[in-house]
């Protein structure tokens, strides 16, 4: 089964998500604007804490695995945000959300993209996101890791796709 391990890009360490990063991470993460395309309300350490009890327990599907991690900006030394894949059946969901502190200096961009280039390097198949039509900056860091439209709709959001060795927009 796979698990997170280390990524390293320009800037960055994807570093596997521990219970302890729950304190910076809900300072990270607690803007109520993050909230905007997914809804719900930004979480207490305790409630944070408790979530990533549950992530670190595993998937309770034996064939999935749940991998998560936080970025970590090298230099200023500190926790900007986190990203993940659920994987399973040779495919992965992706996601990624950077604090607003953070935003618009390329960070999700890159730390979607070292994930995702993880994920190949792991020979997992395919990767999916869904992103909500109207969240512009989402659907340019799903671009800038590789995946495309694919104009079919999930729960209101786009699925955006990859798979080596088929172009996702035709199927072919």
């Amino acid at each position: 089964m796979i698990k997170p391990e280390s990524v390293r890009t320009d800037r960055l360490d994807l570093v596997p998500l521990r219970v302890e990063d729950a304190e910076e991470m809900a300072v990270v993460l607690g803007d109520p604007a993050l909230h905007g395309f997914i809804g719900g309300e930004p979480e207490s350490v305790e409630e944070l804490r408790a979530r990533y009890v549950r992530w670190g327990a595993g998937s309770p599907d034996p064939a999935v695995a749940w991998c998560n991690w936080v970025v970590r900006l090298r230099a200023e030394g500190c926790l900007v945000g986190t990203v993940q894949a659920t994987v399973g059946g040779g495919g992965a969901e992706v996601s990624w959300v950077v604090g607003t502190a953070w935003q618009g200096r390329g960070i999700a961009a890159e730390a979607a993209r070292g994930l995702v280039g993880w994920l190949r390097e792991q020979g997992v198949g395919e990767v999916v996101a869904h992103v909500h039509p109207d969240h512009a900056a989402s659907a340019a860091v799903a671009a800038a890791a590789g995946l495309a439209p694919t104009g079919r709709w999930q729960d209101g959001e786009v699925r955006w796709e990859r798979v080596w060795g088929r172009d996702p927009v035709s199927g072919e």
